[in-house]
C-alpha cells in the first residue's frame, strides 16, 4: 500500500492540471451568508429571529450523517486489524490523554477567570434568574445516567437517535466480530466500504446547503442579542476568546511540535474549511464527518482515528472545559459571591467529571455549567441567566477550540502508536496532496483488508495501511 502514495504524488509534468475547485465558492458564499446574516440581525431583528429554521435545518441534516460516517470508519477499521488488543492500547492512549488535557484545560481557565475578574459589576434581574434556573434542567445527569446511556435500547437505536457513544460502542462490537471472522468477514467489510464512499458523497451534497444554514443561524443570534448586549458582557467574551486561542496555539500547537513534529498553524489551515463551518453553525459536530475523512487523508490510519475522533467528541472537550472554570468564577464574581481558593480547587475536581457528558453541540456548556452549579453550588445556579445571552457567541469559540482539540489528539495518539504516514503528513499539509472536496475522500489512505495487512515490501515506517 505504501507504494501507492509516490505515485499520487507526481510532478507538475507527469500530472495533468486539475479541474477548478467549485468548492472554493462555496466557502466564499458561506463568509458572503455569515456577513449578510449578520447584517439582517442588526437591520431587522424581528425578520432574523424568524429565520432560525434555516440554521437548525442545516445543522440536522449534517448530524444525520454522523452515526453512519462514525459506524463505517470503526467497523473498518477495526474489522481489518489482526490484533484486538492494538485498539485497545489506541482507546486507552486516549482515553488518558483526554483527562490529562481536560484537567490543564480547567486549570487555564480558573487562572485567566481570576485575573481578568470579569463578573464585578453586573446585577442579577429577575428576569436572569428564572433564565438561569432553566438551564439546569439540561445539565443535570448522575455518572450513572451517563454510562448507561452509552448502551443502546437496540442495535439500531444509536443511530436513530443519534448517540455518538452509543454508535461507537455498536460499531466497535461489530468490528471485534468481523476482526473474529477472519476471511469469512472480507464481504462484509468491502459492503461496508462501498456504504461508506456512499455516505461521504451524500455528505459532501448536503455541505451546499450551507451557505442558507449559515445565514440562517448568524441572522438568528444576532436578532436575538443585539448589541446591547454584547457591550455589557464583552470582558468575558475577550478573554474567553483570547484563552481559547492561547491554548490551541501554545499548549496544543507545543505538544504538536515536540511529539509529532507538526506545525500546529499549518494544521489549522488544512482545516480552515471545517473551523468555517463550526463559526457559521456554532456546533463541532457539523465538521466531524469531515474531520474523520481529512484526518485519514493527512496519514493517521483509520483504526486511530476511527478511536479517537468520536471517543474525542465527548471526552476531550477543551474549549468546554475552559468556558466551565471561566463561566462559573464569572458567577460567583458577578453575584458578589466569590470563590475561595479551595472551592475553586474543589470546583475544578468536580467539573472534571461533569465536562465528560457535554455534547459538542449548541448550548451543552451551559447546561453542564448549570448542572455543576447546581451539584456544588446551589446558590449560584440563578446567575447562569447573566451568561446566556453571550452563550451562543461563546459557543463559537468552545466549538472551535473543541475541534482543534480533538485534531491535535488524533496525530499525537497516531505518533505515539506508530499508526501515522510522517512523510504524507508532510505532502498534505504543504498542499501536494489535496483533499478531495467533492468526494471527501481519503484517497484509499486508511487501513486495508486483511488479506492485504502485510508489511510493505519496501521495509519502510510506514504505518498499518499507509
Amino acid at each position: 500500500m505504501a507504494a501507492q502514495i509516490p505515485s499520487s504524488r507526481g510532478t507538475a509534468e507527469d500530472t495533468p492540471p486539475a479541474k477548478r475547485d467549485r468548492t472554493h465558492f462555496l466557502y466564499l458564499a458561506v463568509i458572503g451568508a455569515v456577513l449578510l446574516g449578520i447584517v439582517v440581525g442588526l437591520a431587522a431583528p424581528g425578520v432574523a429571529v424568524q429565520l432560525k429554521p434555516l440554521g437548525t435545518g442545516f445543522v440536522n441534516l449534517i448530524k444525520m450523517m454522523i452515526s453512519p460516517v462514525i459506524f463505517c470508519t470503526i467497523v473498518l477499521g477495526i474489522g481489518s486489524v489482526r490484533k484486538a488488543a492494538k485498539v485497545g492500547a489506541v482507546g486507552g492512549l486516549a482515553l488518558g490523554y483526554f483527562m490529562l488535557m481536560s484537567t490543564v484545560a480547567l486549570a487555564i481557565g480558573l487562572l485567566v477567570g481570576n485575573l481578568l475578574d470579569p463578573g464585578s459589576g453586573l446585577h442579577l434581574t429577575e428576569a436572569l434568574r428564572h433564565a438561569g434556573q432553566a438551564q439546569t434542567a439540561g445539565g443535570h445527569e448522575s455518572t450513572t445516567d451517563f454510562l448507561l446511556g452509552i448502551i443502546p435500547t437496540t442495535l439500531v437505536s444509536a443511530f436513530t437517535q443519534g448517540e455518538v457513544l452509543q454508535t461507537l460502542l455498536v460499531a466497535l462490537l461489530l468490528g471485534f466480530g468481523l476482526q473474529a471472522l477472519g476471511p469469512a468477514g472480507e464481504p462484509v467489510l468491502r459492503g461496508i466500504g462501498h456504504v461508506q464512499k456512499l455516505v461521504f458523497r451524500v455528505l459532501s451534497m448536503i455541505m451546499w446547503a450551507a451557505p442558507v444554514g449559515a445565514f440562517g443561524a448568524m441572522a438568528a443570534v444576532v436578532g436575538a442579542t443585539g448589541v446591547a448586549a454584547l457591550k455589557s458582557l464583552a470582558v468575558i467574551m475577550v478573554g474567553f476568546y483570547l484563552t481559547c486561542l492561547l491554548f490551541v496555539v501554545v499548549v496544543l500547537g507545543t505538544l504538536l511540535r515536540l511529539v509529532a513534529g507538526v506545525n500546529v498553524f499549518a494544521l489549522l489551515k488544512y482545516l480552515g474549511r471545517e473551523f468555517l463551518l463550526i463559526l457559521s453553525t456554532s456546533s463541532s459536530e457539523s465538521a466531524l464527518p469531515r474531520l474523520i475523512a481529512k484526518m485519514e487523508h493527512l496519514g493517521v490510519s483509520r483504526p486511530v482515528v476511527g478511536i479517537t475522533v468520536p471517543t474525542g467528541y465527548s471526552f476531550n472537550l477543551d474549549g468546554t472545559a475552559i468556558y466551565l472554570t471561566m463561566g462559573a468564577l464569572f458567577v460567583a464574581e458577578a453575584m458578589d459571591k466569590p470563590l475561595s481558593l479551595g472551592q475553586q480547587v474543589s470546583l475544578l475536581a468536580f467539573m472534571i467529571i461533569a465536562s465528560k457528558g457535554a455534547a459538542g453541540v449548541t448550548g451543552a456548556g451551559l447546561a453542564t455549567l448549570a448542572g455543576g452549579l447546581q451539584s456544588h453550588r446551589p446558590e449560584l445556579v440563578d446567575g447562569v441567566g447573566l451568561i446566556v445571552g453571550i452563550d451562543r457567541f461563546m459557543s463559537e469559540a468552545r466549538a472551535m477550540t473543541n475541534f482543534a482539540g480533538n485534531a491535535v489528539a488524533t496525530i499525537l495518539i497516531g505518533t505515539w502508536t506508530k499508526e501515522i504516514d510522517r512523510n504524507r503528513v508532510t505532502e498534505v499539509l504543504a498542499g501536494r496532496l489535496p483533499f478531495d472536496e467533492r468526494t471527501l475522500s481519503a484517497d484509499g489512505h486508511g487501513t486495508p483488508s486483511p488479506a492485504e495487512a502485510a508489511p510493505p515490501a519496501d521495509g519502510g515506517k510506514t504505518s498499518v495501511g499507509v
